[in-house]
């Protein structure tokens, strides 16, 4: 996940939030220990680091979240995708701000995406890759699941008003603040956000992204086509567990308000923001 998480708790019991606390942010520490594609000894690490010649045992948990994922890929027509790590660094986006890759550079990362090359062994709890170059990434989803399993925690201690964030990007709200009916939260452009019970994940092209032949190519890429979404577009989604909030908020950023809207808009435990500025294209 790499990235920063800070919660805001409300009680009348300080050392009780406190200890609230910690133990949700321990949670989110342990969490990181499986999911981390930078800890040489996490689940995943060793996922990617082995899977290709022989089958690796992962802890129930992240196997179930695989599982999950998968399941998101399909219901999503393949715009979330925890494959998608090849294409991410034919793109130079994995420790740089992105370039365009030659032909055969990008050739060989499609053929290493696609949630068919995962092997789920669930008797065993073991994962295992059909070719080499396949990799996990779940990046996009580790964020939420780990907010997710800190507001249980929150839950589990009594705590009934909570503000939890993961980057900024990802976000939990408990209850409301003692002195308002809920959280708001202000999407970027200025749009404030009503929160309660609810989670809410943004995902943006701009932060990482480049600009080639007059068009600015951001770091989140469609799975599908292998190219990087192009433009600048902010798609949020707010739904109950922030796990589902953050594939959906790349979904609707990879295939835009009408195509997500088509297959997935009519569910009625989310809301959708979108915004668009399409280079052109």
């Amino acid at each position: 996940m790499a990235t920063r998480f800070e919660f805001v708790l409300h009680g009348g019991n300080p050392a009780a939030l406190r200890a609230a606390g910690e133990e949700a942010l321990d949670e989110v520490e342990r969490i990181e220990n499986q999911l981390s594609l930078y800890r040489p000894h996490t689940d995943i690490a060793r996922v990617n680091a082995h899977a290709a010649h022989e089958a690796v045992r992962v802890a129930p948990e992240v196997f179930r979240l695989l599982q999950r994922a998968f399941a998101l890929t399909a219901t999503t027509h393949g715009a979330f995708d925890i494959t998608a790590g090849p294409l991410i660094k034919a793109w130079g986006f994995v420790g740089g701000s992105g370039a365009r890759p030659d032909a055969a550079t990008l050739a060989e990362a499609r053929a290493c995406v696609g949630p068919e090359l995962v092997i789920l062994e669930e008797a065993s709890f073991a994962v295992r890759f059909a070719r080499p170059g396949v990799m996990l990434d779940l990046g996009s989803l580790g964020k939420g699941y780990a907010l997710d399993r800190a507001a249980e925690l929150l839950r589990e201690a009594g705590i009934t008003s909570a503000l939890l964030h993961g980057g900024t990007s990802t976000i939990v709200a408990m209850g409301a603040p003692p002195d308002a009916a809920d959280w708001k939260v202000t999407l970027p452009g200025g749009e404030p956000v009503p929160l309660r019970d609810e989670s809410l994940s943004v995902s943006a092209t701009w932060g990482k992204s480049f600009r080639d032949g007059g068009r600015t190519y951001g770091h989140v890429i469609d799975p599908r086509s292998g190219e990087p979404v192009t433009g600048e577009r902010m798609a949020a989604v707010a739904m109950p567990a922030a796990a589902e909030s953050d594939a959906f908020s790349t979904a609707l950023l990879v295939l835009g308000e009408t195509e997500f809207q088509h297959g997935l808009g009519r569910r009625t435990d989310l809301r959708t923001w979108f915004s668009n500025r399409s280079d052109g294209r």
